[in-house]
């Protein structure tokens, strides 16, 4: 190979490295959310999640859970909560109070294995009115098994 071809086969995989860094999450601040339209839920944290259909706030929950969703939980669930294998596929969660309480233990307390943080205390970022509006977007495209 020629010198010069050696050099455009060199730029191109630069290239394409950098692209890939661009493209991996590494550690990202999540995203506010803004729930001024959902009922306000408080500190204490609710056993299960208070938008849940039919709620007056579902239809808002739903939507406000989807670009929630979207900007704080696509980049490992995937897009539309359709999982690539990173992480659970979160269409696949129990619905009610079952599916509440591992969700909710999973956004306070995260995923920690061998020391290694696999989801962090999303609590500690986002409120509990963003996660239980998440939880409603998640209940709109959940696929039974």
């Amino acid at each position: 190979m020629n010198n010069k071809k050696l050099l455009h086969a060199l730029l191109a995989s630069l290239a394409l490295g950098a692209a890939t860094q661009v493209l991996a999450h590494g550690d990202v601040t999540p995203q506010a959310v803004n729930t001024a339209e959902l009922e306000q839920l408080g500190e204490e944290w609710r056993d299960e999640n208070p938008y849940r259909a039919p709620s007056e706030h579902n239809a808002k929950a739903v939507e406000i859970g989807s670009s929630a969703y979207t900007q704080n939980c696509a980049r490992c669930h995937g897009l539309e909560a359709v999982s690539g294998g990173i992480a659970p596929d979160l269409r696949y969660l129990d619905a009610g109070i079952e599916g509440d309480e591992w969700y909710k233990e999973r956004v306070i307390n995260g995923a920690v294995r061998d020391g290694r943080v696999y989801m962090p205390k999303m609590a500690d970022y986002l409120s509990q009115e963003s996660l239980w509006a998440i939880r409603s977007y998640l209940e709109s495209v959940a696929v039974e098994e």
